[in-house]
């Protein structure tokens, strides 16, 4: 995967500064405290340019606060670049439906679900990029406050099953899924291990747009497709609701999620 274009326009403009204020490499690593590769890899947008590394080549080369003025631009992204169409189309949705086997959705999850995948993400993510996808991801769940925007959730019985954490951290999360099944905006609905089920191709979520336009999202392991074709809508909708009456209905759902919890 390509690096972001502006780790490589800013190492490219760490170099060429570097270059006409005669600083070599070498002098430059050993003034910020780096290893001679760690600054090549960065010059060559291949690591994002620290801050820490702005500020020494910029007060070396004599930039004027020119190189520094790049740290807004480097900013971890808030989420995964595949998945930032959806999430723009996702803020404008008036309906969303969605169906998740094996996680608990990211609209429903707490603070603490987050950070332990985000924190078993391989390869590891920075501190810095763990937190702004945190907040991100936060900052979405206000969607749910919204009452005329309507979600339906379909989690599979794995999900709610699997610890991520420890049992405490656990019972949380599944009490946090019973209080925002309370919104008269939001559906949960439980659905049972076991059967052949149009579900067990995977996780996908529906959008249905102000325009009534229906739009389809679906993520794999390191990438995503968004698409809006009207036979593909078609059998991901009837699919849908094949799933929600196969689903325990939201009292049920409920009522399960709570023993779960209480057993923990």
């Amino acid at each position: 995967m390509a690096s972001p274009m502006a780790w490589r326009y800013c190492g490219n403009q760490i170099k060429l500064w570097r270059t006409r204020a005669g600083v070599s490499r070498e002098e430059l690593a050993k003034e910020a405290g780096y290893e001679y590769e760690t600054i090549k890899s960065m010059e060559q947008g291949r690591r994002r340019p620290t801050l820490h590394l702005l500020q020494f080549a910029d007060q070396l080369c004599g930039a004027g606060e020119l190189l520094v003025a790049a740290k807004d631009y480097l900013r971890p992204e808030r989420f995964v670049s595949y998945a930032q169409d959806f999430m723009l189309l996702e803020a404008d949705a008036i309906a969303l439906s969605s169906y998740q086997p094996q996680l608990i959705p990211g609209l429903l999850q707490t603070e603490e679900t987050m950070r332990l995948l985000f924190n078993g993400h391989w390869p590891p993510l920075d501190d810095e990029i763990i937190e702004e996808r945190v907040a991100a991801r936060l900052a979405r769940q206000a969607m749910l406050d919204k009452a005329t925007k309507v979600f339906n959730f379909i989690v599979g019985e794995a999900a709610l099953r699997t610890t991520l954490g420890d049992r405490e951290a656990h019972k949380r999360q599944l009490l946090h899924l019973l209080s925002a099944g309370k919104r008269r905006n939001v559906t949960i609905q439980v659905l049972r291990t076991g059967g052949v089920h149009p579900g067990l191709d995977g996780p996908f979520v529906l959008l249905e747009m102000p325009d009534h336009d229906r739009l389809v999202y679906e993520e794999g392991q390191q990438s995503g497709v968004l698409y809006s074709e009207p036979e593909k809508i078609g059998i991901m909708v009837h699919r849908h609701v094949m799933l929600a009456h196969r689903a325990l209905s939201p009292d049920e759902s409920a009522r399960f999620i709570r023993k779960l919890a209480e057993e923990l």
